[in-house]
This record gives structure tokens, sequence and C-alpha cells, in this order.
């Protein structure tokens, strides 16, 4: 076995790939292996507007390039690779790909992602990008003043069909239950705002239209009844799962599976070990927000390897 990393980066996306820009600048000659998604949730984006920098927009997957190609230029190792299983029983942390191949490192940072949740309709996946997406405070601003859809019943819901009331002038809110999972002060929210109209009982049946999205065919899932709703944006806010599975029984996480850490840092409870991205957060999952705790994860392994005396 070969010395053990300074720096081990799980995931790619902004989190990793700022925490290898910063790692490699510090000389701890980070690898970083993408994992199945190279590039993570802005690889399905086709605009991104928001992000700093790019003042007339960017497609996700060019901003992606352009990540990659800055962490490179700091000769990080990129490897397209999908790590299947940790130990981090030791002071010197062991990781497997999916090869087979053991690696060790001193720290490992993780930025796994979290993808979102889906219907499995095939006209959802058809029309992905096409008016139908999982994030309002993306994507909202392409649909202000048309009418749209959101499906889902919880906090997540509740959040995305207030924030696109703000740019449309009508939200239609499917719930498929006969009241909101959200909490007490968003299902107000949600109930005082007149142009949020709530479906209960209802389904997302087919996403209609041919290059982008036309209509929406809801039913009934008491009556049968079908009905057409004429939006042209459909969001999907049914939950984000982590990308977490392999850390389970290694890492603290919440009943969801978002990795826990210290307030304010990226140490989760394992000593070299540190959670960025959306892994970790459940509450913003920007790109903006992701690549800050990419940043914070890499000066947290650098201080760590420093008191290690190792760099």
């Amino acid at each position: 076995m070969s010395e053990p990393l300074k720096c081990l980066i799980i995931g790619s996306g902004p989190a990793g790939y700022t925490a290898a820009i910063y790692a490699a600048r510090a000389n701890m000659s980070p690898v970083l292996f993408t994992g199945q998604d190279p590039g993570g949730q802005l690889m399905i984006t086709t605009e991104v507007e928001n992000y700093p920098g790019y003042p007339d927009g960017v497609n996700g997957p060019m901003m992606m390039e352009d990540f990659k190609k800055q962490a490179e230029r700091f000769e990080t190792d990129v490897r397209y690779e999908l790590i299947e299983k940790v130990d981090f029983s030791g002071p010197v942390h062991k990781v497997w790909t999916e090869s087979g191949e053991e690696m060790q490192a001193h720290t490992v940072i993780i930025s796994t992602g979290a993808s979102a949740k889906w219907l499995g309709l095939e006209s959802e996946k058809r029309l992905m990008n096409k008016g139908v997406s999982a994030c309002a405070v993306c994507d909202g601003f392409f649909f202000r003043g048309q009418e749209l859809a959101v499906v889902g019943g919880g906090d997540t819901a509740a959040e995305e069909a207030s924030y696109l009331a703000k740019l449309s002038p009508k939200v239609h809110l499917l719930v498929r239950r006969d009241e909101l999972r959200a909490s007490k002060i968003m299902q107000q929210r949600v109930m005082n705002t007149p142009n949020i109209v709530v479906h209960w009982n209802t389904e997302a049946e087919e996403v209609l239209g041919g290059e982008s999205v036309e209509g929406l065919r809801v039913v009934n899932n008491k009556t049968g009844e079908k009905t057409v709703l004429p939006v042209t944006g459909f969001f999907v806010a049914i939950g984000h799962k982590p990308n977490t599975d392999i850390f389970k029984g290694w890492l603290d996480m919440d009943e969801t599976g978002y990795l826990l850490v210290k307030p304010g840092t990226t140490h989760t409870k394992i000593e070299g070990v540190f959670a960025s991205g959306d892994a970790a957060d459940k509450v913003y999952r920007q790109a903006v927000t992701a690549a800050g705790t990419g940043c914070m994860a890499a000066l947290d392994a650098e201080r760590y390897l420093v008191e290690k005396g190792i760099v």
C-alpha cells in the first residue's frame, strides 16, 4: 500500500470541485472521485442565472466543466469512479472504489450531494428542464407571469408554491391527501396566499406537451375525476434523497440521511472526515452554498493536517 493521501474527495459538483481547488492550492494533492453522476445535479440543469460571475448565465454542464478545469489546473487528480465502501475506524481512513481498489487518506471530504425525488412519469422525464423542474428558486424566474403547478404536501412544496406565487398569477398545489404535512406556519402561509389554489386528493397523471410543458392532467384519487390544468411549468417538490447510504453506521445523520456536522464547520463526528454541499444541507441546496461549504471543508481539512503535523 502506498503512502496515504493527504486528501481524498468523494463526489463532484460545486462542493467537491471547490474543495479540490482549495485543497490543491494548499499542497494537499487531492484525489477526487466523481461518482456515478460527474458534476452532480447541475449536469441536468440547462440554464444557471443565479451563480455569481456569469453575468449572461451559463448552462449547468458548461459551468461544471469550468469547475473541473480549474481544479485540474492546480493538479487535482480527477478519477471517474464510484466509491462503494468506507472504513473510518482508524486514524487513517480507508475507501474502496467500484473496481475494488483500496485507497487510504488522512482526510476525506464528502460531497456526494442529494438527488431530487421524482414521480416516475415518462412525460415528467421527457420534459425535464423543458418546463419540469425540482427547484423553484433555481428555475422559477423563467416562468414569471405564467400559470404553474407544484406537487407535494410537505414544507418543501409549501415553500416552493409560496415562492412561485410571487412570480405567477396562479399556482396550483397538488396534494395527494386531504391535508398538508407541512409545518403549521407553512400551511398558514399557503392558505393565506390568494393565488395558490390547493387541489386535495389530487395526483399528477401526465405532463402534456411536445417540446415544452403545455398542460398537466391530474386525477382526483377519491372520485377518479380527471382535469387538465393549463400550466406551462410543473415543479416536483416531494423531497430530496441525500446520497449518503455508504456512510451509514459511520457518521451521524438525520432521519432522512443528511449528514450532521458541528455547527459552523464541516466536521463530522469522525476526526479527519468532513461533509460539504447538499449531502449535509437540506435547507439551501444551491450551487453557491455548496461551493461555499466545499471551501470550508478544504480549509477544515488543511487545519486538521497541520494540527497532526502531516503538512
